[in-house]
């Protein structure tokens, strides 16, 4: 009876638990998000209508203030709660065994919440990833369990946590599968469907009669339609490209001129407040513009304008490192561009009964693909979106293309660009993930022989012959690091008949160029060496001294580890939420 409640109900009760408190959250998000818009703005239906009952000075005022406010608190106190939250998530899953500090879900909360409500053009959604993923990864820590818990508990979160915000459960779980697990596992799978299941239960409580956008119903009229909908795709993906370089060149812009980190919110609220008494719809989520676009009622003219005015204001504001998510954005964006290439398609073809508005659905799918080059998650998200399988067909048409320009001219989603951009490279597979995870220092040889570089020829040879190691590490008259020796050097040498050997010492048979690594470093490092120099043994060197050998690594000892690695995983019971139970 154990042993089935820790193996089928304990699973699927933690899945429930962390999908309802992630979607509480996402309510509650939200909720936080209202309240402080209603309190800094004067009242009004919407945003926009409130941000253009506002004084001048309080349409800049307040983006600004929110940054000059929350600056020094996403520098000093938090600051892994600045940015778009996802790639925060990521370094969690890959690189800290699945931790993320307890007080991130409620300065993520309210961090974000007043940049939004402030009216900076950040979205909602990346961080309600975070604070799912918080969610779980508190919860898994309380009850003490391992890293893969933790890890699959943060997914869980992440999942629940989109999924509550669209009310879309298989968009939030396609999210997590393509963002953010690269070595899931088929069994997760099952918890990550039933936390996002739940999450949106739980927000349907709250907002059953409410939907996310105004979306119109859509029709497919005639096949050769696809055509303008594959040359969408090509264009969502170099304006990904642009949105992405525009982001972080303007982040570079702010190291350049050398402004501190705490004070970069500030001046991007500036500059977006100043955009915003030009082309107010540029600020917020743009929630009612997207619906003019949606249905179609935006001119082409505004459409320009308004693209290119959130373009600028969510760059500058996400560059600066305020707390917002782009997926908001990127869904604005996309609606712009596809209701522009609509406009533009209707004047080519006037005869077919085409609709701007069919294309801005659609290219919200293809700018959303382009960025997180996660096409499948933006096909769901618009199709749970619409509940309309017509749509399908035209968003695979736009996304496909879209996700191979970014790919073959760039590589990388927002999400990966953002870590490299840190120094952090996470690669896509499990495999990699664990030699990652290993240290050289805990796999290297430190009882090691060497030899002295005028050591001569005989004494090399009776050392080869009574030892039993293959390499030798030469060192000089310092004891450092000269060169390596083999049996093949001492073997060319005894062959060649023209050569004194009598006069030959180490030095002579020694390969004077050394590839070596640090102690510090983990075995993927030295797997690439491995691989791409057909060595057989590297010298280990210092981390502080990189001529002072400490030990060194075998081919074989680095695929003995691996594979001992992989063998305690496959040993493991197959149940992902096993924690022992008291007797």
């Amino acid at each position: 009876m154990k042993h089935s409640f820790n193996h089928m109900l304990l699973p699927l009760l933690i899945a429930v638990t962390i999908g309802a408190l992630a979607g509480f959250a996402a309510v509650a998000f939200r909720w936080l998000i209202g309240w402080e818009q209603s309190f800094l703005w004067p009242a009004g239906a919407d945003f926009l209508h409130q941000y253009s009952c506002s004084p001048w000075w309080m349409k800049v005022g307040i983006p600004a203030g929110a940054g000059l406010l929350l600056g020094p608190l996403l520098m000093y106190v938090a600051p892994e709660a600045r940015g778009t939250g996802v790639p925060e998530v990521m370094v969690a899953i890959n690189q800290q065994d699945g931790i993320i500090r307890h007080r991130i879900t409620a300065l993520k909360s309210f961090v974000t919440a007043t940049f939004v409500a402030a009216g900076n053009s950040v979205g909602r959604e990346g961080p309600t990833v975070q604070i799912g993923a918080s969610i779980g990864s508190s919860i898994i820590q309380l009850f003490r369990m391992g890293p893969e818990q933790r890890k699959l508990a943060i997914a869980c979160g992440a999942a629940a946590g989109i999924a509550s915000i669209f009310q879309a459960p298989i968009a939030g779980t396609m999210f997590v599968v393509e963002i953010l697990l690269f070595d899931l596992e088929v069994g997760s799978l099952s918890s990550i469907v039933i936390a996002a299941v739940t999450g949106t239960v739980v927000s349907r409580l709250f907002w059953d009669r409410e939907t996310v956008f105004e979306i119109p119903f859509f029709s497919l009229e005639q096949p050769i339609e696809l055509i303008f909908y594959f040359g969408l795709g090509i264009a969502a993906g170099f304006f990904s490209l642009l949105f992405l370089w525009a982001i972080f060149k303007t982040s570079q812009l702010w190291e350049h001129l050398r402004i501190p980190p705490w004070l970069t919110p500030c001046i991007g609220g500036v500059i977006a407040g100043c955009i915003g008494l030009a082309a107010p719809e540029a600020l917020g989520l743009g929630t009612t513009t997207m619906h003019s676009s949606l249905n179609g009622s935006l001119v082409f003219s505004a459409v320009l304008i308004f693209l290119l005015a959130k373009l600028i204001c969510t760059a500058v504001c996400v560059g600066s490192g305020m707390s917002g998510g782009i997926f908001a954005p990127s869904l604005f964006q996309g609606a712009m561009l596809g209701s522009l290439f609509g406009h533009l398609a209707i004047s080519v073809w006037p005869q077919a009964l085409l609709s701007s508005g069919h294309f801005a659905l659609v290219g919200m799918g293809a700018v959303v693909a382009g960025t997180t080059l996660a096409p499948i998650t933006a096909i769901m998200t618009i199709f749970e979106l619409t509940y309309n399988y017509e749509v399908v067909l035209p968003l695979m048409t736009a996304c496909i293309p879209a996700i191979i320009v970014v790919r073959l001219l760039h590589g990388y989603s927002i999400y990966e660009t953002t870590l490299l951009n840190r120094g952090i490279k996470i690669v896509r597979g499990h495999d990699v993930n664990r030699l990652r995870a290993i240290r050289i220092s805990d796999t290297m040889i430190r009882n090691f022989e060497t030899i002295r570089t005028h050591m001569p020829l005989q004494d090399v040879m009776d050392l080869v012959l009574t030892s039993s190691f293959p390499h030798f590490v030469v060192l000089d008259s310092k004891d450092k690091l000269a060169g390596v020796l083999s049996l093949r050097d001492v073997r060319a040498v005894l062959l060649d008949d023209s050569q004194d050997q009598a006069s030959v010492v180490a030095a002579d048979l020694m390969s004077r160029k050394v590839v070596t690594v640090r102690e510090d470093q983990n075995l993927e490092d030295a797997f690439h060496i491995f691989s791409s120099r057909h060595f057989s043994f590297l010298p280990v060197v210092s981390q502080d001294a990189p001529d002072t050998v400490v030990g060194y690594l075998k081919e074989g000892d680095l695929l003995t580890t691996y594979d001992q690695y992989i063998l305690s995983e496959q040993v493991k019971p197959s149940a992902r939420w096993i924690c022992k139970l008291p007797d």
